[in-house]
């Protein structure tokens, strides 16, 4: 008997060409751990007639006034429609539309479905995409989104009291009630992930009030990455650099690392070595919108994560 990851694997390989399947991205991580920042960055350089975007964190069970009287959080695989959830990933993987549900995060309701169709890149983030075998079948790419955890609290404190109406004592309670299901259902998704990117100061060096977090980017070998040996080396002095490294599974692991600090013209031999290496002719020049995390706030470190998995879309297109 042919498991269901197995023949959801088969059928997307097995698709006729003129379906002209889309790639899909997933784009995993915790609560306010910046996978909208990094989709919208990645949509915007596709265009909105060759991208879809969408957030599974729209398949909650319940609205925020019933979670009130359940004993778990949206964290938890039971407070969502986990099952709806891989048939409408498995749907656009196939290049078929949806009707997908909507939970509106400012006012904590379930609200009206939308239609979604899926164009040539489909990008999925939110809190458990790579939860199941089934719904990591679904995926040509995977990511992780990893800040360490005060740097993750202190974005959802700002997040939600500023966007989402809730007081500071509000966050920090739910955080701490969220914390034991993290632990059990979103951070082993790393486990599953191609690509795990954290944002992060660089350890033991004092920077200027305001500069960007630098970034540790782990390229995993579970699919192909450009080749960047030829530009960086494992310098660490170097405000771009390249290392092998273990993995937290021991495994050995490409470690990309971009500070900061990184200057306009560093990011940019990198940039240019990443895009050069599309294996077609695409005649574009290097999308100057990735990196902005901010109105008129620019990171190096985010425009080559962003470029990195533009890289890898276009390639699994071609």
């Amino acid at each position: 008997m042919v498991m269901p990851d197995k023949l959801m694997r088969l059928r997307r390989h097995e698709a006729a060409p003129e379906t002209r399947r889309p790639v899909m991205l997933a784009i995993a991580g915790d609560s306010a751990a910046g996978k909208t920042t990094l989709t919208r960055g990645i949509a915007e350089a596709l265009g909105t007639d060759r991208a879809t975007a969408l957030c599974v964190d729209d398949y909650h069970r319940y609205d925020r006034e019933e979670r009130r009287n359940v004993p778990f959080t949206v964290l938890n695989p039971e407070c969502n429609y986990i099952d709806v959830m891989e048939q409408h990933l498995q749907l656009l993987a196939l290049g078929r539309p949806i009707l997908k549900p909507v939970y509106d995060h400012s006012t904590g309701k379930l609200v009206r479905p939308v239609l979604v169709e899926p164009r040539e890149f489909v990008i999925v983030e939110g809190l458990l995409p790579l939860h199941t075998k089934l719904a990591r079948a679904c995926f040509d790419i995977t990511v992780y989104l990893d800040p360490p955890e005060e740097i993750r609290r202190e974005w959802k404190l700002r997040r939600d009291t500023s966007e989402r109406g809730y007081t500071g004592e509000q966050v920090l309670a739910e955080l701490e009630r969220r914390e034991p299901e993290s632990a059990a259902f979103i951070r082993p998704q790393r486990a599953w992930a191609d690509i795990a990117v954290r944002f992060a100061p660089v350890t033991g060096h004092t920077e200027p009030q305001g500069t960007p977090l630098s970034a540790e980017i782990l390229l995993r070998p579970t699919i192909q990455h450009p080749e960047l040996t030829h530009v960086l080396t494992d310098d660490d002095r170097r405000t771009v650099h390249l290392r092998l490294i273990r993995d937290s599974d021991g495994r050995p692991v490409d470690a990309l690392h971009i500070h900061g600090y990184a200057p306009r013209e560093d990011s940019r031999i990198v940039e240019k070595a990443i895009w050069e290496q599309l294996s077609f002719d695409h005649g574009t020049a290097l999308p100057d919108t990735l990196g902005e995390y901010a109105p008129g706030r620019r990171s190096e470190a985010l425009a080559i994560a962003q470029l990195l998995l533009l890289w890898h879309l276009l390639e699994a297109r071609a």
